[in-house]
């Protein structure tokens, strides 16, 4: 196993990486809707929310030295599923024509109460 690391990882007190890579297949924890150079939730709802958590999925994709286009699933957790349909369509403006499997999953409140976090299972085969 490897674990993937970003530039903001070192600073996160929780007991988890970013992402772990086994037998060529990323595993990427939850990513939530905080502005990794603020550390605040943007202002602005679920799609705003929706825009960052991608935006944190992409650093850990980077950091991988992968793209989107490898992953192979998304399991995107909310505290309402009102918000299903502001999230797909942010959704499928960042994936384009690659469409990964999915799971919307309606939940408690999450962390720091984000409205959404999003985790991954990507491939690191190029």
């Amino acid at each position: 196993m490897k674990p993937i690391h970003t530039k903001y990882s070192k600073n996160n007190p929780g007991h988890y990486v970013p992402a772990m890579e086994h037998n060529g297949t990323l595993y990427i924890s939850g990513q939530l809707s905080i502005d990794n150079e603020t550390g605040k939730i943007p202002s602005g709802g679920i799609k705003v929310e929706t825009e960052q958590a991608l935006k944190n999925l992409d650093v850990v994709l980077e950091a991988a030295e992968i793209t989107r286009e490898n992953i192979i699933m998304c399991r995107v957790y909310t505290p309402d599923v009102k918000y299903w349909d502001e999230i797909n369509v942010i959704y499928s403006e960042y994936f384009k024509d690659h469409k990964p499997a999915r799971a919307i999953v309606p939940t408690t409140p999450l962390h720091h109460d984000c409205l959404i976090e999003i985790e991954a299972v990507a491939n690191m085969e190029q």
